[in-house]
């Protein structure tokens, strides 16, 4: 029998049990809870936009979303994003995924820290970016059934989310700061850590080794 969760269905396969375990064991209640939740939340976005994203691919590529933020997958310096997406994608093509499944879920990650775009892209890219924004800053609640929230939440609860999350989304930036220039990541650092100062665009340009 599928898990159910606030009438929304888990999908019962053998990729997502495991994806499952996997992101339980190696990264920590707090990011496990928010993961599941950002389905859920994805699967109702996703409904009051009318979009259909394969629930499957969803679910992964939520499960996996903020991997990159505790575990570094990669040998490179990159991008926590990348990390966890790179990590999913490895993770689908080593279980007999197409490529193009792989590539939605690495995109779905990649750009769900990215302000616009992924709203306008495929159904599972934007239902797992709507689904992030929704538990992250709120998006949304006042068009989502509270009854159906509630549920969500009971079953995988907030707690101190808004200050939990923030020290983890530090902790997971701080030795890596210049990855997190041009993104959304440089004000979090900012704000916690007074000595970061990213460069901005226009002293970039300003900067450049161009003559004009």
């Amino acid at each position: 029998m599928p898990e159910v969760i606030a009438g929304l269905a888990i999908p019962g396969t053998a990729a997502v049990a495991e994806a499952t375990r996997l992101i339980r064991d190696t990264t920590s209640p707090l990011i496990y809870h928010h993961s599941r939740r950002i389905f859920f939340f994805g699967l109702l976005q996703a409904d009051r936009l009318g979009l259909e994203p394969d629930p499957e691919l969803l679910y992964l590529a939520a499960i996996f979303h903020d991997s990159g933020l505790l575990t570094p997958f990669s040998d490179a310096e990159q991008r926590f994003e990348l990390d966890g997406a790179d990590h999913a994608r490895k993770f689908l093509l080593e279980r007999g995924f197409a490529a193009a499944a792989a590539e939605k879920v690495w995109t779905a990650i990649a750009l769900h820290t990215t302000p616009s775009i992924p709203g306008r892209m495929a159904p599972e890219i934007a239902a797992t970016y709507f689904g992030v924004l929704t538990d992250v800053v709120g998006f949304g609640l006042d068009g989502l059934d509270r009854d159906r929230l509630d549920e969500i939440v009971a079953a995988h609860p907030r707690g101190d989310f808004k200050n939990e999350f923030l020290r983890a989304y530090v902790d997971g930036l701080k030795d890596r700061p210049e990855t997190t220039i041009g993104t959304v990541n440089a004000d979090v650092l900012e704000h916690f850590i007074p000595s970061f100062r990213p460069a901005t665009t226009v002293e970039r340009i300003v900067g450049s080794p161009w003559e004009s």
